[in-house]
């Protein structure tokens, strides 16, 4: 018997720039226990669909223009505002793509694990606070009593995930939205996720609509699996059906693009000579938190040579990230020592760092973040080029333009603001906006965890197009280490702060020594599929 029935949704944008029509007729169910996938590109209409569904649409621009969705016999999209909040997060709880910007940095992580449990279920703060400490163990993340006061800053990307996925949990709802639920989280992590949101599924019966631009991810989860294009199902049925006999043109270019190789021999780095753009030398930083001080990166040292790209990986909250922004002085390294050329970056003022970092560009692991929600595309992409005066206003528009263009932008859409985009399309934002200045160094982080396969093989083509083309130099973070071994020379894995293992990439594939670099690449999410 189906929980969940939706038939003939559609819903629009009405902006400035006329009616974008997101979801187009579209109809599915969901059983008891049931997990129903959704795969296609940004843009598609799978997160709209859903957010429809639990009455998060904004009208206007947003408007619902027919449909239905019955769910355990109520109309989702005719119900009134009071029964939609006893529903929303409880019987009906979604994970939110962007784990940033749906938690609170006012509150800290306990408060907001637990609201949902004294809103809905009238229980008492302690037993409340019991139940969260051992959802937040379950999820994995350790000493729970000392995190559960902490606030959303003090945590990684990944870890911020596993945090909310921990607030969709809780009050063990009936259905439950999980919207890119593991985009941010390593491969270990991101398997014990999966295991967890099946084992609680198969416990509590509960159903799962899947959305996700991973594949495999799907492939693994989904019972049966939709795939969207342009906001209409193209093609749906049972998963092992959809992945192994793809029917319809844009399936299969959706999997075509799945990386499942080494580099190619055309873009594989020649040094000309040892020349090394950036150095570190035994860098060490550490946070100090009301207790005790943590220490995030330890006694790291590390050379890049100009046009390599090194590739850095390691479970959330290892120190990647941290290591990143201390090259950029976004953070203070306790000690050690950073030079990009003969330029020791972390003993620059103000003024000259301001004109290092010309050089040194960062791509952002959280694009929504890292946006101005104030400034149109436009805005976001000129302001760069205007700090640091490479071009006059005459050509301004034609590099802006071209700018879009080269990451997959339509340039028509230069004067829409950020929220005006999907994740994935935020993301692409943001890569122009690193490549503006034509760097020397960029550093990215986790630059493609939020674009789709298709979107995601002609970022990561570009890339290896401008570091070849213009001996550009990276340091590629990524939990996806298919995507590392696709794009990296090197590749540095990280542990604890440490860099515990670092070889050319196929060779560390092929043969990794450390057992945590074999721990990584054994992280296989086709174990998920043998285990249950």
């Amino acid at each position: 018997m189906n929980l969940l029935k939706v038939s003939n949704l559609s819903v629009a944008f009405h902006t400035r720039d006329g009616k974008t029509q997101a979801v187009d007729n579209v109809s599915f169910a969901v059983a008891h226990g049931e997990t129903l996938g959704i795969v296609g590109e940004s843009g598609s209409g799978k997160s709209v669909s859903c957010y429809a569904l639990m009455g998060l649409i904004h009208s206007p621009p947003g408007l619902i223009e027919k449909g239905t969705a019955l769910f355990d016999g109520i109309d989702l999209l005719s119900a009134s505002e009071k029964t939609m909040r006893q529903i929303r997060g409880k019987r009906i709880s979604i994970i939110f793509q962007d784990p940033m910007t749906s938690l609170n940095p006012y509150l800290t992580i306990g408060d907001q694990i637990i609201e949902p449990l004294l809103l809905h279920d009238k229980i008492s703060r302690n037993l409340a606070k019991q139940k969260a400490l051992t959802l937040l163990e379950e999820v994995g993340i350790s000493n729970a009593a000392v995190r559960f006061e902490q606030y959303p800053h003090e945590f990684s990307g990944g870890m911020r995930q596993r945090v909310v996925i921990a607030m969709a949990l809780i009050t063990e709802p009936e259905l439950l939205i999980a919207d890119e639920p593991t985009t941010a989280l390593d491969v270990t992590i991101q398997a014990q996720i999966l295991a967890l949101i099946k084992k609680l599924q198969q416990q509590r019966n509960i159903a799962v609509i899947f959305i996700s631009h991973d594949l495999d991810v799907i492939r693994y989860m989904a019972d049966r699996t939709l795939v969207m294009e342009q906001g209409l199902i193209v093609e749906q049925g049972h998963s092992k059906t959809v992945f192994e006999s793809p029917q319809h043109p844009y399936t299969q270019k959706l999997l075509a693009s799945i990386p499942q190789k080494a580099k190619a021999s055309l873009y594989q780095f020649r040094p000309k000579q040892a020349d090394a753009l950036l150095s570190l030398s035994n860098v060490s930083v550490s946070f100090k938190s009301r207790e005790s001080r943590f220490q995030a990166v330890n006694n790291v040292s590390l050379k890049l040579a100009r046009g390599e790209i090194l590739g850095l990986v390691g479970e959330s909250g290892c120190g990647k990230t941290t290591l990143s922004q201390s090259i950029v002085k976004l953070v203070d390294i306790d000690c050690g020592e950073i030079r990009l050329g003969e330029q020791s970056l972390h003993q620059l003022n103000p003024s000259k760092l301001k004109l290092a970092r010309k050089h040194v560009q960062m791509i952002f692991q959280d694009p929504y973040a890292s946006l101005n929600p104030r400034m149109t595309v436009f805005n976001t992409l000129a302001e760069p080029l205007k700090i640091h005066r490479l071009i006059d206003k005459k050509g301004m528009r034609d590099k802006v333009l071209s700018l879009m263009a080269d990451v997959g932008l339509d340039p028509s859409w230069a004067n829409k603001y950020p929220h005006e985009f999907s994740g994935g399309q935020r993301q692409r934002i943001a890569i122009a906006r690193a490549l503006a200045v034509e760097p020397q160094l960029i550093i990215a982080d986790e630059p493609v965890s939020a674009l789709d396969v298709t979107i995601q093989a002609q970022i990561l083509e570009l890339l290896l197009v401008l570091c070849q083309q213009r001996q550009l130099t990276m340091i590629f973070i990524s939990h996806d280490l298919a995507v590392v071994r696709y794009i990296a020379d090197r590749t540095a894995v990280m542990s604890e702060g440490q860099i515990v293992e670092i070889n050319n990439t196929e060779t560390l594939y092929q043969q990794p020594t450390h057992r945590y670099t074999k721990k990584l690449l054994s992280a296989k999410l086709s174990s998920l599929s043998a285990e249950h």
